[in-house]
């Protein structure tokens, strides 16, 4: 099974980080493509495109320890502060992402 960061800025994908998350979950080409929208900050709320993904792809009752966990790993929960403050590297939230997807991802 693919890795996230397999897809993400990689040839010949060249996907963002919300892109790369789904992709590596086996997500449909429409929905990956859906995603282009999501990545750099540009997720509903700020939020980064990798948590983003992760939360689209887990069952909505936990996405509250998704988050927690994402944020005591990333020291926060948007781009922007995520490059800013920081400086989580945008590969380690695409390998968390994928880790936080793949754990609360329902059996």
């Amino acid at each position: 099974m693919a890795e996230a960061l397999d897809f993400f800025h990689q040839e010949p994908y060249r996907y963002n980080c919300a892109q790369s998350v789904a992709a590596a979950a086996g997500a449909a080409s429409e929905a990956v493509g859906a995603l282009a929208a999501a990545g750099g900050g540009r997720a509903e709320g700020g939020c980064c495109g990798a948590l983003f993904a992760a939360l689209l792809l887990t069952p909505e009752e936990t996405h509250d320890a998704l988050k927690k966990e994402f944020q005591a790993a990333a020291g926060a929960l948007t781009c922007r502060e995520i490059k800013q403050t920081t400086h989580f590297p945008c590969t380690e939230c695409v390998k968390l992402g994928d880790a936080l997807r793949k754990k609360y991802a329902k059996s």
